[in-house]
């Protein structure tokens, strides 16, 4: 019967028709080919079209910041008495995001100098000392000048000058 049985698979074969193994062959190949095609379709649907959305809704730039200058202000420091008078002269600038909080903050300026004069008269030149001093200081005056104007906001208190006399 093994004789008869590769007549039949050698007739098979000179038909044309493939034989398990063979069609097993052309079905991974072709689905190997599907998933290389999706994949290749998948990676364009998904990532492709975000990066040219990315690029082209790139954020505007950022405004620059509005500076806003306030008086200056030359106050004496709190001593102890018997102790030499020191004076403290400040120049000092607000930053805001924009303009149109400029004209918001100017008629309120009088109350500020008040605000700032009256802290800084409490201070004592050991309240000053290195940069910690003056960061604390920066700090404080920033807190103080948004609880004055609010809902305005200030986005710091920048110094130009402090002198310590």
């Amino acid at each position: 019967m093994a004789d008869g049985e590769q007549q039949v698979d050698e007739a098979d074969a000179e038909d044309g028709a493939p034989t398990p193994k063979n069609r097993f062959k052309i079905i991974v190949v072709a689905v190997a080919g599907l998933l290389i095609v999706s994949a290749t379709g998948g990676y364009f649907f998904f990532f492709h079209g975000k990066k040219e959305k990315m690029m082209a809704e790139a954020p505007p730039p950022p405004k620059p910041p509005v500076f806003m200058d306030v008086p200056e202000l030359l106050v004496n420091l709190a001593n102890l008495p018997g102790e030499r008078v020191q004076y403290l002269k400040m120049k000092i600038v607000l930053e805001v995001k924009e303009q149109p909080v400029v004209a918001q903050i100017t008629p309120s300026m009088p109350r500020l100098t008040d605000i700032f004069q009256t802290y800084l008269r409490e201070l004592r030149p050991t309240d000053l000392n290195g940069s910690a001093g003056i960061f604390r200081l920066k700090e404080e005056l920033t807190r103080r000048v948004n609880v004055a104007i609010a809902p305005t906001q200030v986005n710091a208190v920048l110094f130009k000058e402090i002198v310590i006399q």
